[in-house]
């Protein structure tokens, strides 16, 4: 029954990081955590690596195939996020899980604040 849950949730999180760009932190992170019962640690590094094939082909090359990917932009994007990624997984492995999820809730609740109330 969990293999089908898992693919209705990554279903869902793909549409949504189609519609929205988002899905690893909004969607994947919480369902895990509060559905599945995950520890913070587990779903942060289970959303990652269930991340990797979809994200970097399908919504990608579609995005591209419509005109909507500046390549050069995405490139030196992803050198950043390659080594960041690095180092935030060594904090965050670092950091009590109790912390890394208030941490979490908060950096997903500024930044709702902020998209809901700035011009």
């Amino acid at each position: 029954m969990n293999q089908l849950l898992y693919i209705l949730l990554g279903f869902s999180a793909g549409t949504f990081s189609g519609i929205f760009g988002i899905g690893g932190a909004i969607i994947l992170i919480p369902v895990l955590v509060y559905l599945f019962g995950f520890p913070q640690h587990l779903a942060q590094g289970t959303s990652i690596v269930a991340l990797l094939p979809p994200v970097g082909l399908l919504a990608a090359m579609r995005y591209y195939q419509s005109g909507n990917v500046k390549v050069a932009a995405a490139i030196l994007i992803c050198i950043g996020f390659f080594f960041g990624g690095l180092l935030g997984a060594e904090i965050a492995l670092r950091i009590p899980t109790a912390m890394l999820k208030k941490l979490f809730g908060a950096l997903l609740l500024l930044i709702a604040l902020n998209m809901i109330f700035r011009k």
